[in-house]
């Protein structure tokens, strides 16, 4: 994809009569009622029309080319096709990836759900189920254009990215570049002592406010962070708390989780690495996504320089902890 120029705000042009334009253009009938959901990477609308409640996402140009969109689509039309509740786009025409204009978007039916309680007795086991038939189906076959879990990607390039951000207050960059070189050098060496992990196809993203919950149990919204990596990347973060918590949590989701597939109980000494890639790359997504006026109203603590000495503390934590014997055990 053509990268943007600087300070290019990409869905500038995507008003409201656009977005129902482009549903016309697809032959989706819409009746007028459109409405914004929560959505920062794209834009998402709840969509009215003679089809029912649909939901239109239209992808951030210039992130994921057409045929990373394809396979994020034809992973979660495999997941449906395995009879798991996900939100797999609609083919219109023969066509999942739609294109109006400068926007490519898809269709997605609507479906009604609840957040997760996770707490509610065998809900965390039947989440573990689920996401075993998750990484079922991902292990037979590989993605070929989509990202995958490492350290490259969302370490060594997300601090290259903070490095050159203007929001990183100047005063700050000499010790931000000494803290998460030295939180780097841990994630290296906590991996090389994790010895090789399996890769499959997962979810990439899945925390609570990417599931949704009806009386058949989870819904996977969202593959758009979609990639390779090890299994135990969409079960950290559906772990929360204190420690005993965790290890009882960890307890029902896992035992739900072995109903169904196997786990490499080496890949719990990549939890805490793979925290702390998450809290390099989430700074580097956010000073990159600076320009589009989402970001600043979302983020506005970004801007000031409590903040950022807040997020240095929280990075010396994370360090301990990946120095700290793994917390989970089988």
């Amino acid at each position: 994809m053509t990268p943007l120029a600087p300070g290019e705000q990409p869905f500038a042009g995507l008003s409201p009569e656009r977005v129902l334009d482009a549903a016309s253009f697809a032959g989706l009938e819409p009746d007028g009622r459109l409405f914004a959901l929560n959505s920062y990477e794209n834009r998402v609308y709840q969509l009215g029309g003679a089809q029912g409640m649909l939901v239109l996402k239209f992808y951030r140009p210039a992130r994921w080319s057409d045929a990373q969109i394809l396979e994020e689509h034809r992973f979660a039309a495999e997941l449906a096709a395995a009879e798991l509740q996900v939100a797999a786009p609609l083919a219109i025409g023969g066509e999942t990836l739609l294109k109006h204009r400068e926007f490519r978007f898809a269709a997605f039916p609507y479906l009604r759900g609840s957040a997760p309680e996770l707490d509610a007795p065998e809900a965390r086991e039947m989440l573990g189920r689920a996401l075993a038939r998750v990484h079922q189906v991902g292990a037979r076959r590989s993605f070929e254009h989509r990202p995958q879990i490492g350290i490259e990607r969302l370490g060594a390039e997300a601090r290259s990215q903070v490095l050159a951000a203007d929001l990183l207050p100047q005063a700050l960059k000499e010790q931000y570049a000494r803290v998460s070189g030295q939180l780097l050098e841990r994630i290296r060496r906590a991996y090389h002592e994790a010895g090789p992990h399996g890769r499959v196809r997962l979810h990439g993203d899945c925390h609570l406010g990417n599931l949704l919950w009806n009386e058949h149990g989870p819904i996977f919204v969202d593959l758009d962070d979609c990639a390779l990596g090890p299994r135990i990347q969409d079960l950290w973060m559906l772990l929360s708390g204190p420690p005993a918590d965790q290890q009882a949590q960890w307890a029902a989701l896992s035992s739900g989780y072995q109903q169904f597939a196997d786990l490499d109980f080496h890949e719990l000494l990549l939890i805490e690495p793979l925290r702390g890639l998450r809290m390099l790359h989430h700074a580097a997504w956010v000073c990159h996504r600076w320009a589009d006026p989402a970001f600043p109203r979302a983020f506005p603590w970004f801007g000031e320089g409590r903040y950022w000495e807040g997020y240095l503390g929280d990075l010396r934590e994370q360090m301990a902890a990946i120095d700290e014997p793994p917390l989970l055990t089988r």
